[in-house]
């Protein structure tokens, strides 16, 4: 006898399931930037989170996933567990781009939100089966493993001479040097590069201008 097989089609989702973009992955990383010589949060409290995610298409529906990530531990601690990995994260590529070995603490917080990532799977559907997914972990995690995958495979897979900080001692923003050369120095050429060059060349004319007054004085 034939059976049917039934439709298993999973619940509108609250988050996107793609792969996260390098560039927005590092882009978490620098929640926390250096602003007039201090570190600040940028992640103050959930609701600021939640609008980073979602205007960084980490999440599609931002109620859905608030109701979902915060029905077990509350809004506080789902922010904590967001700032905890993301620092962790940061302490990682922080440590790669300067050669350093990172802190065992932040690897094994890496390494937790990882194994929090989805597992593909098959369901049944109307004509058959089709591929879908389910979560190990909860919502935050799900979305921290993606957010992790990109640095971490980036890693894994020798590219992590790439990871940078930027030359800027006013910004030291943490990317992914993407220029053919490998030789990247500036997070942002036509922001932090071209201050550095004017920079340089305001203290040529200085050091140009004092050399002459020297020179005029000892005739």
């Amino acid at each position: 006898m034939n059976t049917k097989l039934s439709s298993n089609h999973p619940p509108a989702t609250d988050h996107a399931h793609g792969a996260v973009p390098l560039e927005t992955a590092f882009d978490f990383l620098n929640t926390l930037e250096l602003d007039n010589g201090a570190l600040v949060e940028r992640l103050t409290d959930f609701d600021a989170a939640l609008d980073w995610l979602a205007s960084h298409g980490v999440v599609q529906d931002p109620a859905r996933f608030a109701d979902a990530a915060t029905a077990d531990k509350g809004r506080a601690a789902a922010l904590a567990q967001l700032v905890t990995t993301r620092t962790a994260l940061r302490d990682v590529a922080h440590a790669v781009a300067h050669e350093d070995i990172p802190d065992a603490e932040a690897i094994d917080e890496v390494n937790r939100a990882m194994r929090s990532h989805q597992r593909i799977e098959l369901v049944a559907a109307k004509d058959g089966c089709r591929l879908g997914h389910s979560h190990v972990g909860d919502p935050i995690d799900d979305v921290l493993a993606r957010i992790a995958e990109p640095i971490v495979r980036q890693i894994g897979e020798g590219h992590d001479d790439r990871i940078r900080i930027c030359a800027s001692d006013t910004c030291r923003w943490i990317f992914y040097d993407e220029s053919r050369s490998g030789r990247r120095r500036w997070c942002d050429m036509a922001t932090c590069g071209n201050r550095a060059k004017a920079r340089r060349h305001r203290e040529r004319a200085k050091d140009t201008t004092e050399g002459a007054a020297a020179a005029s004085a000892a005739s």
